[in-house]
């Protein structure tokens, strides 16, 4: 088992779930309740991670992260082959899947019960801590459950824009590829095994936080 590469994936994972929880949530929230010219182009530039190849996703990373971008060229960061660029990759090719959940979670609360608060004087950001959240948390926490997984499992704009460094870039599924390509198929399979079980955690808690809606589905019935 490499240990290292565990490590660091987490590490990796728990950062790209913060950028998740606070930038998809912004985005479920903007897209679920205004209406802006544009919106179909902002939200088909969201959900691309979804269908565009890994390397093409690294590859407009490492336009905006690497040398003449403003990241670099404004702000002095350079973030290329670092595991904060591969915390970025993770978190870029999860959002989708967080806005996509989040969004449908806040859309689907009733607006009555918001209407409601807004006559007893609640701001509108009271009304979304205390209201719309509350009532949105099962779809929000499946999203960044999902968002956060696959960013667990991210191969190809990781290895663009971190590159393969042992105990520097190199995540759990970096390091499964290396030990197949080394012919070291015990450790491969150990971490196959590791990350399997992550994934089945992950999707089993999300089914779990869906069951309710079923329940109350069917109970219309």
């Amino acid at each position: 088992m490499n240990w290292s590469a565990l490590r660091l994936s987490l590490q990796v994972t728990l950062v790209a779930t913060i950028i998740l929880f606070v930038i998809g949530l912004t985005l479920g929230v903007l897209l679920a309740r205004f209406r802006v010219r544009g919106q179909i182009v902002i939200e088909t530039i969201i959900f691309l991670p979804l269908v565009l190849p890994p390397s093409v996703i690294g590859y407009f990373l490492l336009l905006t992260l690497g040398r003449g971008s403003p990241i670099v060229e404004w702000f002095h960061f350079n973030l290329l082959f670092t595991w904060q660029a591969a915390a970025i990759a993770s978190a870029v090719v999860g959002l989708p899947l967080m806005v996509q959940s989040a969004r449908a979670a806040i859309a689907g609360v009733d607006q009555v019960l918001e209407n409601a608060a807004r006559t007893l004087g609640s701001s509108e950001l009271e009304i979304l801590w205390r209201v719309t959240l509350p009532l949105a948390k099962r779809g929000v926490i499946a999203g960044l459950i999902l968002g956060a997984a696959r960013a667990l499992g991210e191969f190809g704009a990781t290895l663009m824009v971190a590159g393969n460094i042992p105990g520097q870039t190199q995540t759990l599924p970096l390091a499964i590829y290396d030990a197949v390509q080394a012919r070291r198929y015990e450790q491969a399979q150990m971490m196959v095994v590791v990350m399997t079980a992550v994934a089945f955690v992950g999707l089993w808690c999300v089914r779990q936080l869906e069951r309710p809606l079923y329940k109350r589905k069917a109970s219309l019935r």
